[in-house]
C-alpha cells in the first residue's frame, strides 16, 4: 500500500479553489504570471538559440516551436504551430515540433476557466473576475491537459506573442548590425531585409545575438496580414501516419524491455483473494507476477488486478490467461443497469438538487397553459479508442522513466512520482502520438499500474498493454444519465416556459478523487452542460440537476455532459414544435431572434440540406458546446427497425477557424463518432459486471454505414473556439428527429433503437 504523502502547493491550491474560491479574496488584484519564459532554459539541439519559452532556432534556418497539447488526431500540431510561425514570419515548412518541458507556463488556463457554470449570455464583473482568477490559479498550478476543445483557444495569444516577441528580438539584432532603425528591418519568411541598402540575413545567423536583445511588446498581426492563419493548410503529421512511421505510445522500445498483461477484478468495486504464481511461472518466458492493486486511487475499473511479466507480449498475455486468481466480488455485485436507474428516477423523485438557471417563473407563468412532459435517458459509454491503453515504465536508480500517449503530462508525472515514492522532478516523461483519446488518456490509471509494475522489475523497462476487453470492461465511462422535461405553450403555440431537472453522477468529482488525490464535492458543471447553458430565448427557465453517488467510475468523454443533454434538449424541442403544429425549424428561428450567431449557422445547414430526398426524411439539431456554434441536419432513412444515416450537413461557428482544413475533419469525426454511440453505443452491467467486451458488442461505426459528412465554416473574426468535440453532441438528436418524422416514434432513449 502507499503510504502518506506531503500535500503539495498543486493540492492546497486546487482544495482552495474547490471550497468555494477563497483562495482568490485579496489575490485578484496580482498580476498574472507571464506565460512567454519557462523557469528553465528550453532545451535546444543542434546548436539552436532559444529566444523563450516557445521557440529556437538554429543556425541551419530550422526554427523549433514547442507545441505543449497531445497530438491525438485533432491536428493540433499543425494547427498551434500556425499561429506562431504566423507571428515569427516563417514558412510552416521550416518548423520542427519539440515536447514541451514540465513547466508552468505550458498550463491550460482555458480549460479550468471555462469550467465555471455560468451562462453564455452572462456578461459583467461577476464573470469575468471569476474567469480571471481562475485562470491565475490555473497557472499557479501549471496543470498541462488536453481536453475541453481548447488547445488552440488557450494558446492563441499565448503562442502568437511568443512568435512576435522573437521576430522583435531578431529584428532589433539587425537593426543593431546593420546601424538602422527598427523600423527600416522588415521580416519575411525566415530571413531580414534592409531594402533600401539591399542587405539581408536569416534568421539563424542572428538568432545568437538576439537572445541578447532585451524583449519588448511587438504588436501581433491584424487578421487581414494573415498568411497562414485562416488558410487550409496540409497536416503535419498525414505522411507519417500514412506510411506507418509515425510513433505511438505502443510503439515505445526502450532497450531490455518486457511486457506485462493483466488480470483485473470483473466485478465493480472487486478486489483480489489469492493468486497463485506458481500456475504460470513456468510457462516459456514468464519472468515474474505481480499483485498492482494497491497502486490505484478512487473509483476506477482498474483498481485491483495482477500483472504477469515475460519476454513477449504473447507470452505474458497467455499466461495471464493461465493464471490461477480468487477474486472477492465486493459490495456491488448485485449491481445492474437497472438499478442504476432506479437510483437516478428516485432521486429525481426527491427535492434534492442544485438549481443551475433560473429566469422568469415558471409557475407563475404556465396558468391556463398547455403542458407537455417527456423522460430521456442515456447509458453509461466507454471510450473504445483505437490504441489500445498502454504505458511504458522504468524505475531504476531513483528514477522513472515514461514513454506513454497521454492527455495529461502533468497530472500522469505526479502519479509516477507518487507511486515510485521519488520526487516529480525526477520523472522523464517521453510523449508520443496517441491513437485516439476522448477523453480516456486524461487518466493516469494505466501509469500507476506501470510504474508499480517496472518497480518489481529490477530496473527494465516494462510495456504494459490492455486488451481490448481489459479496456472496455475496465474503463471509466461517460455516466448514465435520465432527464425530465416539462414545458408550456402559450395560445399561440410558442414555448412559455421550460423545465429540467435531471440525475447522473458527478464525474468530475471522480476525476479530481482520482487523478488529482483531492476530496470533491458541490455542483458539478459537467453534469449539467448544455442543458443550463442553452441558447433559445424562452421567457421562464428552470433548470436543475441531482448529482447521485454511484460506484460506476465515471470519466470524461468526448463532448462530457453535451453528449447527452442536447439529445435531451434538442428531441424535447422537436416535441414542442410537433404538439404545437410548427416547423421545428420555424420554431427554433423564432427563439433566436437575439442570437444572430446561433440563427445564422442554423440556416445555413438547413439550406444546405436542401430537400430530403423521397424515402428520406431530415432532422434538425443545432447546440452550443466549447464556445462553438453546431447546426446539423440528418438526412435518414428506416428500412425495417435499421436506421441507416446517409449524409449529415454540418454548419459551425468556431470563431475565426485557424486551419479550415482541420476543422472540417473534426466535424467529419464527429459525426462518426457520435453516431456511433447514438446508433450502438450502451455500457450495460449485471451482477457487478460490464456486459460489454469488445467490438462485437460493443459496436463502432463501420465504413459502410458512414454517412457523408458536408461542413459549413461560417466566417467569423471572434476568437478561436473549440473544434474537437462540439460536433458530437448534435448527431444523435438530428438523428432521432429525422427517425420521428419517418416513422412516428419518439425515441428517448440512447442508443436509438426502433420498436
Amino acid at each position: 500500500m502507499l503510504g502518506p504523502k506531503k500535500i503539495s502547493r498543486r493540492r492546497f491550491l486546487l482544495s482552495g479553489a474547490a471550497a468555494g474560491g477563497a483562495l482568490l479574496v485579496g489575490w485578484g488584484v496580482a498580476p498574472p504570471r507571464q506565460r512567454l519564459k519557462a523557469q528553465a532554459p528550453l532545451p535546444v539541439a543542434r546548436d539552436a538559440v532559444a529566444l523563450n519559452g516557445w521557440v529556437a532556432i538554429a543556425p541551419d534556418n530550422t526554427v523549433s516551436i514547442v507545441v505543449p497539447r497531445a497530438e491525438m488526431g485533432q491536428g493540433v500540431h499543425t494547427a498551434l504551430p500556425m499561429l506562431l510561425a504566423e507571428e515569427l514570419d516563417v514558412p510552416l515548412a521550416a518548423v520542427r515540433i519539440v515536447p514541451a518541458p514540465q513547466d508552468k507556463i505550458y498550463a491550460n488556463l482555458a480549460v479550468m476557466r471555462e469550467n465555471l457554470p455560468f451562462h453564455p449570455d452572462d456578461s459583467g464583473y461577476t464573470k469575468a473576475a471569476a474567469q480571471w482568477g481562475l485562470a491565475k490559479v490555473a497557472r499557479e498550478l501549471g496543470i498541462n491537459l488536453t481536453g475541453g476543445s481548447s488547445s488552440v483557444k488557450d494558446l492563441w495569444l499565448p503562442m502568437r506573442e511568443a512568435g512576435a516577441t522573437a521576430r522583435g528580438l531578431l529584428i532589433a539584432a539587425a537593426s543593431r548590425a546593420w546601424k538602422v532603425a527598427p523600423e527600416q528591418v522588415r521580416a519575411d519568411a525566415g530571413w531580414l531585409y534592409h531594402d533600401s541598402s539591399g542587405r539581408k540575413a536569416s534568421y539563424g545567423s542572428l538568432a545568437a545575438a538576439a537572445a541578447l536583445e532585451t524583449p519588448y511588446d511587438v504588436p501581433l498581426k491584424q487578421p487581414h496580414a494573415f498568411r497562414l492563419i485562416g488558410r487550409a493548410q496540409p497536416r503535419r503529421d498525414a505522411r507519417i501516419k500514412s506510411d506507418g512511421t509515425a510513433r505511438f505510445g505502443i510503439d515505445a522500445r526502450p532497450e531490455g524491455m518486457v511486457y506485462a498483461a493483466l488480470r483485473m477484478a470483473p466485478t465493480i468495486g472487486g478486489t483480489m483473494a489469492g493468486i497463485n504464481p506458481a500456475s504460470v511461472l513456468s510457462l516459456p518466458g514468464v519472468l515474474s507476477v505481480i499483485d498492482f492493486s494497491g497502486a490505484l486511487r478512487g473509483q476506477t475499473g482498474a483498481q485491483a488486478g495482477v500483472a504477469v511479466v515475460a519476454r513477449t507480449f504473447w507470452q505474458a498475455s497467455q499466461a495471464a490467461a493461465a493464471l490461477a486468481v480468487r477474486w472477492e466480488a465486493g459490495p456491488h455485485a448485485a449491481l445492474s443497469t437497472q438499478a442504476l436507474f432506479d437510483g437516478l428516477a428516485a432521486a429525481l423523485d426527491g427535492d434534492d438538487e442544485h438549481v443551475y438557471h433560473s429566469q422568469g417563473d415558471v409557475e407563475d407563468a404556465a396558468t391556463d397553459a398547455r403542458v407537455l412532459r417527456a423522460e430521456y435517458r442515456a447509458p453509461l459509454l466507454a471510450h473504445a479508442a483505437m490504441e489500445p491503453v498502454n504505458c511504458t515504465a522504468q524505475v531504476s536508480d531513483g528514477k522513472v522513466r515514461l514513454w506513454l500517449s497521454t492527455q495529461a503530462p502533468s497530472i500522469v508525472v505526479d502519479i509516477a512520482a507518487q507511486v515510485a515514492g521519488v520526487d516529480a522532478a525526477d520523472v522523464e516523461l517521453h510523449e508520443h502520438l496517441l491513437g485516439g483519446g476522448f477523453g480516456r488518456r486524461l487518466e493516469g490509471d494505466m501509469v500507476a499500474q506501470a510504474v508499480a509494475i517496472a518497480r518489481e522489475c529490477q530496473g527494465r523497462p516494462v510495456q504494459m498493454i490492455w486488451s481490448r476487453e481489459d479496456d472496455v470492461m475496465h474503463d471509466v465511462y461517460r455516466p448514465a444519465a435520465l432527464a425530465r422535461f416539462q414545458a408550456t405553450l402559450d395560445a399561440a403555440g410558442s414555448i412559455l416556459t421550460w423545465q429540467c431537472r435531471a440525475a447522473s453522477g458527478a464525474l468530475g468529482h471522480q476525476f479530481a478523487r482520482r487523478n488529482l488525490g483531492l476530496p470533491a464535492g458541490g455542483p458539478d458543471k459537467t453534469t449539467v452542460e448544455g442543458a443550463y447553458d442553452m441558447q433559445y430565448e424562452i421567457p421562464h427557465q428552470r433548470i436543475a440537476h441531482v448529482a447521485v453517488d454511484t460506484p460506476v467510475p465515471l470519466g470524461n468523454w468526448r463532448s462530457v455532459g453535451h453528449s447527452q443533454n442536447a439529445f435531451f434538449k434538442e428531441s424535447f424541442v422537436d416535441e414542442m414544435a410537433h404538439a404545437a403544429g410548427k416547423d421545428p425549424v420555424a420554431l427554433r428561428r423564432a427563439m433566436l431572434l437575439q442570437h444572430p450567431r446561433h440563427l445564422a449557422v442554423l440556416d445555413a445547414a438547413v439550406a444546405r440540406a436542401g430537400k430530403a430526398p423521397a424515402g428520406r426524411a431530415h432532422g434538425v439539431a443545432l447546440h452550443q458546446s466549447f464556445g462553438s456554434i453546431v447546426a446539423q441536419v440528418a438526412e435518414v432513412s428506416v428500412e425495417g427497425k435499421e436506421i441507416r444515416v446517409h449524409r449529415v450537413v454540418c454548419a459551425i461557428d468556431c470563431g475565426l477557424a485557424v486551419n479550415p482544413n482541420l476543422v472540417a475533419q473534426q466535424m467529419e469525426s464527429s459525426v462518426v463518432f457520435g453516431l456511433s454511440a447514438a446508433l450502438g453505443g450502451e455500457i450495460t452491467i449485471k451482477e457487478g459486471k460490464v456486459e460489454q467486451a469488445n467490438f462485437g458488442d460493443y459496436p463502432v461505426l463501420r465504413m459502410h454505414q458512414a454517412p457523408l459528412v458536408e461542413t459549413i465554416i461560417n466566417l467569423s473574426t471572434e476568437p478561436p473556439e473549440g473544434v474537437g468535440e462540439p460536433g458530437v453532441p448534435p448527431v444523435a438528436p438530428a438523428v432521432a428527429n429525422a427517425v420521428f418524422k419517418l416513422t412516428g416514434q419518439r425515441l428517448r432513449s440512447l442508443p436509438l433503437r426502433l420498436a
